[in-house]
C-alpha cells in the first residue's frame, strides 16, 4: 500500500525535462511510482488532487549556516517554508565542532566568532545550543533523529586550528605535527560523516575579538595538505572563501583555489559571484579560475544569487557598512563618539573616499546614500521618514545624500534601519545574469540562510526565483529553473537518489501553485532564543513540502514532522571525481 499519492500534478521532474501530468505514489519515504493519471492501482492511506499544481523536486541550498539554529529550529526556517529540503552548513570555514574537550572556553571563543562573523544572536547561541560534543561525529549525533530537513556539513578550518594549536590558531603557523594532527582531525569527521573541507581568507571574517579567524592565518601548504586529505574519503567536497570572491580574483588567488581542486581532485565551490552590468571585467575574470581548474584536473564552481536579496543596515550595529575599509575603525565607536566623527565633514568625505577606492570591491555600490531607503525609526524627528528615499529628503534639506542620512540616523541614537536600493536592477545586469547561470561552473545559491539573521533574509530565493521565472522576468524556462534549484546542487554534492522525481528516489518533494508562487517581504521578528530578531519571510503559494516522504508544511504552516536526516559523506553522497 502507498503512503500517499499526488494526483493529476504537473510534474518538473528536476531534469530539465518538458513538464508532464502525472500521479506520483509515496511509500516509505521514497517515490514508489510515477505514472500517467488514474494508472495507479494501489491503493493509498491518504490521496490529494493536485489538479493545476506543480510538483517538484525538493530543493538544495548550497550554501546555508543552519549549524546552530537546527538545535532550537529544527524545521530550518524560512528555508523549508520555501521548498528546501536539503541544506548544506558548515561553510566559510565556521563550524561548532570539533571543540577540545579540555579546553570548556572554546565553546565561548566559538560563539563569539560565530555572532560577529555570521551575525548569529550570541544569546540564541548561548540559550538555543547545549553544547555538549567535542567531536565532529558527536555534533552530528546530536542533530541526528531531531530535524525536519535534510543536512549535510562540511567541517570548518577555523575549528580544525583552534582544536589543534589552541590560541596559537590566531596569528601562529601549525609545527609538522600539528599539521598532520590536523590533517587527522579532518579525516576522523570525514569519517564521520563530514561533507570535507570548508575555508576563508576573506579580508571580512574577523572573529569576536575582532582578530582575523583562524583560518585566514593559514599558508598555502596547509591549505593544500588539507585539500589532498579530502580526495582521500568518499562523497567529498571543497568549499573555500578569498578575499577576490567580494570582487576579483588576483593571479595568486587562482593559483591556490586551482591547486587546492586538483589536489583534492574534487570539485571546490566559492561564495558568491556579484554580476554587475557596471562591472563587465568581474564575470569573466571570476570564472577563469574554473576555466584553468579543468585544464589542471580540477573543477571550481561559483555560486550566485537569481534574486537581490533584502538587506537592512545601520549605522548603529555590525553591518555591511563595517567592512568597507577604514569604515570599522569609526562605526565601532561608542555611539556618543561615533556621532561626532559622522558628522565631522573631512571625516565623511574619507569615508567615502575609502568607499569608492578599488579596495571596496563589491562594497562600493553601499556607498551610494541616496539610493537608500529610511525603514524604522524611533525618534520625533524622523516621525514620516519611514518608506521615504534618502535622495528626496537630501533634497528638500538641501545636504548631500550622506550628511542627511547621518543626521536622520543621529536622532535616532544611531537605530535607524537602512535599507539600500540595489545598483544592478537594471536589465542589462538581469540579461548578463541569464547568461552567466549558462556556464557549466556556475551555481545558484548563496543564500547564507541561519546567518546574518537581523540584516538580510536570502532564504526565500527559491520561490522569489521560480516566481520571477513564470510570471516576471522569465529569464528561464519554468523546468530549467527547477533544474537550477534541485538537481544541479544535488550533482555537484552528489547527493545519493535527491535532486529529481523518479522512482526510487528519496521523496523530497514540494508542491506549488505557479500562479502564486513567490516570497512575500522581509519583516523583522523576535523569535529567536533570547527574544532575539531575525528577518523571515513567508511563502506564497507553497502548498505542501515532504522530506523523505512527510509532510512537514502545508499551506506555509509548518506541521511539526521532524523526518530530516543528517545526511553523510559516502553514505548518502558518493564521489564527484574532477578526473
Amino acid at each position: 500500500m502507498l503512503d500517499h499519492l499526488i494526483k493529476g500534478a504537473t510534474v518538473v521532474d528536476g531534469t530539465g525535462a518538458p513538464a508532464f501530468t502525472a500521479d506520483v505514489g509515496i511509500r516509505d519515504g521514497r517515490i514508489a511510482v510515477v505514472a500517467e493519471p488514474g494508472a495507479v492501482a494501489e491503493e493509498a492511506r491518504t490521496s490529494e488532487d493536485a489538479t493545476g499544481l506543480v510538483l517538484a523536486p525538493g530543493f538544495v541550498d548550497p550554501h546555508t549556516h543552519y549549524d546552530a539554529q537546527l538545535f532550537w529550529d529544527p524545521f530550518a526556517t524560512p528555508s523549508m517554508n520555501h521548498g528546501v529540503t536539503t541544506v548544506a552548513g558548515g561553510n566559510c570555514g565556521f563550524t561548532l565542532a570539533p571543540l577540545h574537550p579540555d579546553r570548556p572556553e572554546d565553546a565561548d571563543y566559538t560563539r563569539r566568532m560565530m555572532s560577529k562573523v555570521e551575525g548569529m544572536a550570541l544569546k540564541a547561541l548561548e540559550e538555543g545550543v547545549d553544547w555538549s560534543w567535542s567531536s565532529f561525529a558527536e555534533y552530528l549525533d546530536a542533530l541526528d533523529g531531531r530535524i525536519a530537513v535534510n543536512a549535510g556539513f562540511m567541517v570548518g578550518h577555523c575549528a580544525l586550528r583552534r582544536y589543534v594549536m589552541g590560541p596559537d590558531a590566531i596569528g601562529g603557523q601549525p609545527t609538522e605535527e600539528q599539521l598532520d594532527r590536523m590533517v587527522a582531525l579532518l579525516k576522523e569527521a570525514m569519517a564521520a560523516g563530514a561533507w570535507g573541507l570548508s575555508t576563508t581568507q576573506s579580508s571580512t571574517h574577523s572573529d569576536g575579538d575582532g582578530a582575523p579567524v583562524a583560518s585566514r592565518h593559514a599558508g598555502p601548504a596547509e591549505l593544500i595538505a588539507l585539500s589532498r586529505a579530502v580526495g582521500e574519503h568518499e562523497g567529498t567536497q571543497i568549499e573555500a572563501i578569498l578575499a577576490g570572491c567580494l570582487d576579483q580574483f588576483s593571479d595568486a588567488e587562482i593559483d591556490l583555489f586551482v591547486e587546492m581542486t586538483a589536489a583534492a581532485g574534487r570539485p571546490l565551490n566559492w561564495n558568491v559571484l556579484t554580476i554587475d552590468a557596471t562591472v563587465p571585467e568581474r564575470v569573466p575574470r571570476q570564472l577563469l579560475a574554473s576555466e584553468r581548474a579543468r585544464k589542471s584536473g580540477g573543477r571550481i564552481v561559483a555560486l550566485t544569487m537569481p534574486i537581490l536579496t533584502p538587506m537592512n543596515m545601520s549605522l548603529g550595529t555590525f553591518c555591511a557598512l563595517n567592512l568597507i575599509p577604514g569604515w570599522g575603525e569609526i562605526l565601532g565607536l561608542p555611539v556618543p563618539e561615533r556621532i561626532a566623527k559622522l558628522r565631522d565633514p573631512a571625516v565623511r568625505a574619507e569615508m567615502l573616499r575609502r568607499a569608492d577606492s578599488k579596495e571596496a570591491g563589491v562594497f562600493r555600490r553601499l556607498a551610494n546614500f541616496g539610493r537608500y531607503v529610511i525603514g524604522d525609526t524611533y525618534s520625533r524627528e524622523n516621525e514620516g521618514l519611514t518608506g521615504r528615499v534618502v535622495r528626496d529628503i537630501a533634497a528638500e534639506r538641501g545636504q548631500d545624500a550622506f550628511q542627511c542620512l547621518v543626521e536622520i540616523c543621529a536622532n535616532d541614537e544611531l537605530r535607524t534601519v537602512l535599507w539600500p536600493m540595489p545598483t544592478d536592477n537594471d536589465p542589462a545586469s538581469w540579461a548578463l545574469r541569464r547568461e552567466t547561470w549558462q556556464h557549466e561552473d556556475v551555481l545558484l545559491g548563496g543564500s547564507d540562510a541561519g546567518a546574518h539573521l537581523d540584516r538580510m533574509c536570502g532564504a526565500p530565493y527559491t520561490t522569489r526565483f521560480l516566481g520571477d521565472c513564470l510570471r516576471g522576468r522569465k529569464l528561464v524556462p519554468l523546468e530549467q529553473a527547477v533544474k537550477m534549484l534541485s538537481d544541479d546542487p544535488a550533482r555537484l554534492f552528489g547527493l545519493r537518489e535527491r535532486g529529481r522525481i523518479a522512482e526510487g528516489f528519496h521523496a523530497d518533494l514540494v508542491l506549488f501553485d505557479p500562479e502564486r508562487i513567490d516570497a512575500g517581504p522581509a519583516t523583522l521578528v523576535h523569535d529567536l532564543p533570547g527574544d532575539s530578531p531575525r528577518l523571515d519571510s513567508r511563502a506564497v503559494g507553497i502548498v505542501s513540502v515532504r522530506v523523505n516522504g512527510v509532510e512537514t508544511v502545508r499551506d506555509d504552516e509548518v506541521t511539526g514532522a521532524i523526518p530530516g536526516r543528517v545526511l553523510r559523506s559516502g553514505q548518502d553522497t558518493r564521489t564527484v571525481s574532477t578526473r
